[in-house]
């Protein structure tokens, strides 16, 4: 509804992020166990910084300009990048190779020989690791909103820092790639009155 209207002002209280296969199904029922809403095919990466995510959407647009006058004729769609930034601060079996590039069962152990030790190796070039990521977030107890990229690609990770008086933090943006024609590049799925009128 137009004008002033202070209860439908939202504030990202607390929140996560969620990684699946692509494809996963979108959740789209609320209930009072949220993981069990998300359902097994999705992974939470845990705590992330208190920076939370930044949402970004950029379009780029290219003139096209005409000899009869200064000003451009019309605009066409030249591109369109739709991408989540974030840190995590955990450092597990899912939230490295989302840094670093590679899944799960690249993890190596001996347990024979070398109980409790670990090898993971970086690999030598970019590698195509796609996944489905979800964000949610709530304000307060009634407001809920969920946001979904069906396949998308961690495409940059921040500098790791290691140092004595901070946590570590695997920053990464991830980026939205088209899931096919006629589908949707992302979803948002909201509980929350303020979409009541619609």
């Amino acid at each position: 509804m137009a004008g002033n209207n202070a209860s439908e002002i939202r504030v990202a209280g607390t929140g996560r992020i969620l990684v699946a296969e692509v494809g996963a199904a979108l959740p789209t029922t609320f209930t009072d166990n949220p993981a069990a809403d998300w359902g097994t095919g999705w992974t939470d990466l845990g705590y992330t910084s208190t920076d939370g995510v930044t949402f970004s959407k950029k379009d780029k647009l290219d003139a096209v300009e005409t000899w009869q006058s200064i000003s451009p004729a019309r605009f066409v769609y030249a591109d369109r990048d739709l991408t989540l930034k974030f840190a995590m601060l955990q450092f597990n079996e899912d939230t490295l190779p989302f840094f670093l590039g590679g899944k799960k069962t690249d993890f190596r152990n001996d347990n024979t020989n070398n109980p409790g030790v670990y090898e993971f190796d970086v690999p030598d070039g970019p590698t195509f690791d796609e996944r489905a990521l979800g964000l949610e977030f709530t304000d307060g107890s009634a407001v809920t909103y969920r946001f979904v990229i069906p396949r998308g690609q961690v495409t940059a990770t921040d500098d790791l820092k290691l140092a004595r008086k901070a946590a570590a933090m695997l920053g990464v943006t991830f980026t939205a790639l088209s899931p096919g024609e006629g589908q949707a590049l992302a979803t948002f799925v909201m509980k929350d009155g303020a979409y009541a009128t619609v």
